[in-house]
């Protein structure tokens, strides 16, 4: 069973815990928002490529749909140059009515697919202007998710190794500490964006947000009897002989 840690033992861990994580930090902020900016474009360059695909097939439908019209006015016309032929060989009024009526009927079967296709080349146009629009961009999109790919690569290399022996650094000093302290670093630590809980008092004030601290409090903080929070942000304080205090305390149990 470990032995109890004392208070001046638990302040040490808990500043020794802040410096590394606070190592950890400032390998998040040299990555920036590059993570998220990477992981965002990758999702909006998958959505780009549904789009071109989808707008890709249907321009492929309308050309499709262009090409049957004009392959029915071909078969129109060809039915027309036969009725004609036929028309100068009729008999009766009859027959001359019949392929009149075919002809006509012709006529309007090619005008209906002449307004098809034109209707159909406003859609392609319209469609073509689109899928441009949109490969372009999947072109740019694409420019700059690979630009910032090689970034995150790089600071990745750099860091990787660092940031993992912080990482195992930070777990082994998070043994040191009791539950319920851990819980109100994490807690402390997740109220401010610079991720500070535990901070030194410096010219009198708390080294988080700078408010001035009594000088009775700052005798309470240097004997490291209790631990103090600020009463302005809540960051636990610690004075600047924190971590050479149990040197000294082993100095001065060695002299006795």
């Amino acid at each position: 069973m470990n032995k109890e840690l004392t208070i001046a033992e638990k302040l040490k861990s808990l500043y020794e815990l802040q410096l590394i994580d606070s190592q950890i930090d400032e390998i998040q902020i040299l990555k920036g928002e590059l993570p998220i900016e990477v992981s965002d474009l990758e999702d909006e360059i998958v959505g780009l490529e549904t789009r071109i695909r989808r707008l890709r097939d249907q321009v492929q439908d309308l050309e499709g749909e262009i090409s049957k019209h004009h392959a029915n006015i071909k078969e129109s016309e060809g039915l027309m140059a036969r009725y004609q032929k036929q028309m100068d060989n009729v008999k009766n009024n009859r027959e001359y009515d019949a392929l009149s009526k075919e002809l006509e009927l012709q006529r309007l079967e090619i005008q209906l697919s002449e307004k098809k296709i034109r209707e159909a080349n406003i859609q392609l146009e319209n469609k073509k202007e689109t899928l441009t629009t949109n490969e372009q961009r999947f072109e740019l999109k694409q420019k700059d998710l690979d630009t910032k790919k090689v970034e995150l690569d790089e600071i990745i290399e750099k860091t990787e190794k660092e940031e993992t022996t912080l990482a195992k650094e930070s777990d082994a000093a998070k043994k040191h500490l009791d539950e319920r302290l851990l819980k109100a670093y994490v807690k402390i630590r997740n109220n401010y964006r610079n991720g500070l809980a535990v901070v030194k008092v410096e010219r009198d004030s708390c080294g988080g947000c700078y408010n001035k601290i009594p000088p009775q409090e700052q005798l309470e903080i240097a004997m490291h009897k209790k631990i103090v929070a600020c009463e302005h942000c809540g960051r636990i304080l610690v004075d600047d002989n924190i971590l050479h205090h149990e040197q000294e305390e082993a100095a001065e149990e060695s002299k006795a």
